[in-house]
């Protein structure tokens, strides 16, 4: 398997791990996914000891590890205040410890099939909060995307997920939409969104 593959791999590891964390906050599971957790972080550490001498590879390799170590610590403070037997979740927690919210399934949304020119069917956005999961699927399709193309380093997460927000709302005030479909579109070496108005 090839590095990008391993890469692949543990971007989904994350994801599904996130899943089950929020699957045990939730009450659905019972016990934390220590187990998964462990093994996530095993993969990192093997991987922090390498030489990774692609710097696609090694640029994607330290966003994923950006990623963990921002949930982990999510997760332990959440974790501490269900052991203090404080309340958690909206009323309990600062907004900015709250986690994006969970897709339905540990992958994220399914992504559509590209068309001609390097663009994609959109990702569907009525409202950046509540469409979390859109939001980061549409950002972690935009980082591959200028990695692919040997474009800088991508905006981090938080100001793509309010520029999304406020391109959203100013669109939907404007043209009496009920949501925007975002999608990528790459040409000459250059990935830019492109907002589809949904009545």
């Amino acid at each position: 398997m090839s590095l990008t593959e391993d890469l692949d791999q543990l971007a989904i590891s994350i994801r599904q791990l996130q899943a089950r964390w929020d699957m045990f906050f939730s009450g659905v599971e019972k016990r934390p996914p220590n187990e998964a957790h462990s093994r996530v972080e095993k993969l990192i550490r093997e991987y922090d000891r390498s030489v990774i001498r692609n710097n696609t590879d090694r640029f994607r390799f330290q966003g994923l590890t950006s990623r963990f170590n921002t949930l982990n610590e999510l997760w332990q403070k959440r974790l501490r205040a269900r052991e203090e037997g404080r309340a958690f979740g909206v009323h309990g927690l600062r907004a900015d410890e709250l986690p994006p919210p969970p897709p339905p399934e540990p992958e994220p949304q399914p992504r559509a099939t590209p068309r001609p020119g390097g663009s994609e069917d959109g990702f569907r956005v009525g409202d950046a909060e509540r469409d979390g999961a859109a939001v980061r699927a549409l950002y972690d399709r935009f980082v591959e995307e200028r990695q692919r193309t040997g474009e800088g380093a991508p905006p981090t997460y938080e100001s793509f997920h309010e520029l999304i927000g406020k391109q959203t709302a100013r669109i939907l005030g404007a043209k009496g939409a009920r949501a925007v479909d975002f999608r990528l579109d790459t040409k000459d070496g250059k990935v830019a969104l492109k907002a589809k108005v949904v009545k």
